[in-house]
């Protein structure tokens, strides 16, 4: 219910407060707890998560949703070991990032702080509960958590746990809060929170995400589905395409820096097309195509518009053939979303106007677009990968939730 959201946002606001207030040594020590909490409620946690899976299936969910809803023993133990690297991560609350002294006599010293209260709107994967609440405290803010009704019963097995370990740490447990209530109007009463959040950051699917940033009068984070392309250059080496694109594509095909189109040079495809089609459908990646490589792919679907633009979060890649690294770049544009974006060539003088020219928060040359990740960068957790160029771009740690603010020192000055 509203009432709900409301409630929870004050709560949130109060608790932040607390949390301007904790040390470094203080938020590491809660963050170990959470760590410590997870592993001993596993089992509590895998049963909700099944209960969660079952219905899932019951309402025929797709299987790369249910990848992302899925927890095991695994995937619990890794949020675990990603939370003790976020320990040791330096806190950037209270970095000095500029210092000035005026002729006047003025001392100004610009620093960063806490955003104050981080609202999450995301769908599925119930992992992004923990690095959400996380990543928020080590940071000295407060986080207000909407997950979907499809992850419901382990968002909520989650919080159990880092609730406990709040305690345990003598932590305010309003410092990490999940709105229960999973309706629309939840939904649209955080969108305009604006007395109790400072910023809302949407994580899905490009519906919910679209639908944020129009909606929402709370400043927003913008986090950007992956329409992520790999162009293979004409002196691309046909190992390293292979390699390149069978982790890009089926390492984990359902998440946001999987690639999901390749563009293709002519010249690499009259010579390799064959051999590389071959190894494409040995993986079992459906393909959609121009007319050229229905040509070559008897098994391929004429693509349309809506395929070249589409995520498909599964074993499928839509292919395009180009004549240039120009006109690669114009369809790559035309149809990114501005996520991950990767050539493969020996080419120097392409491989750098790719990468000047591609517009998209990361861009590689000869390698694999699912780099684009929090801990590959070194952040630790993320809270998503931001397509947007104001306050952050890219994998989005620590220093994406915080502001600056500026003391000023004086002794009795006064302007002119």
């Amino acid at each position: 219910m509203a009432n709900e959201v409301r409630e929870k946002g004050q709560r949130a606001k109060s608790a932040s407060i607390i949390m301007n207030m904790k040390t470094t040594a203080e938020k590491n020590k809660a963050l170990a707890c959470i760590a410590e909490q997870l592993q001993m409620d596993t089992a509590t946690i895998v049963e909700a998560n099944q209960l969660d899976l079952q219905l899932g299936a019951k309402n025929g969910l797709s299987a790369a949703t249910l990848d992302r809803i899925m927890l095991n023993e695994g995937r619990i133990q890794a949020m675990s070991e990603a939370i003790q690297l976020l320990i040791e991560l330096p806190d950037p609350i209270g970095e000095e990032l500029e210092n000035i002294q005026k002729e006047n006599g003025l001392h100004i010293v610009k620093r960063r702080v806490p955003l104050g209260v981080i609202g999450m709107i995301y769908e599925a994967r119930p992992n992004v509960t923990v690095d959400a609440a996380t990543l928020a405290l080590k940071t000295s803010n407060a986080a207000i958590l909407r997950g979907s009704s499809s992850a419901q019963n382990s968002n909520i097995a989650l919080i159990a746990s880092i609730h406990k370990a709040l305690h345990h740490a003598n932590f305010p447990l309003d410092a990490v809060l999940l709105v229960e209530d999973t309706s629309r109007e939840t939904a649209k009463e955080l969108f305009h929170l604006s007395e109790f959040l400072d910023v809302l950051i949407p994580r899905g699917g490009k519906g919910l995400i679209d639908t944020v940033v129009r909606e929402a009068s709370v400043p927003v984070l913008e986090t950007g589905a992956g329409n992520c392309h790999i162009y293979i250059d004409d002196s691309a080496p046909f190992d390293m395409v292979c390699n390149i694109i069978k982790n890009a594509k089926t390492q984990r095909p359902s998440v946001c820096n999987t690639v999901e189109s390749l563009v293709i040079h002519r010249s690499f495809l009259i010579k390799y097309g064959k051999e590389l089609f071959n190894f494409l459908q040995s993986l079992e990646i459906s393909i959609y195509g121009d007319e050229t490589i229905c040509q070559f792919v008897g098994s391929a679907i004429l693509a349309d518009e809506a395929h070249f633009a589409e995520e498909f979060l599964s074993l499928a890649l839509s292919v395009k053939t180009v004549d240039s690294v120009q006109e690669a770049i114009r369809h790559i544009q035309k149809y990114s979303t501005r996520h991950s974006e990767a050539i493969i060539t020996t080419t120097q003088q392409h491989a750098d106007l790719f990468l000047t020219m591609v517009d998209a928060a990361a861009v590689y040359h000869n390698a694999s677009t699912r780099f684009t990740d929090g801990f590959e960068f070194g952040y630790g957790a993320e809270v998503g990968i931001s397509t947007q160029k104001l306050h952050a771009r890219g994998p989005m740690g620590l220093a994406a939730l915080t502001s600056t603010k500026y003391w000023i020192y004086g002794n009795g000055q006064v302007r002119n």
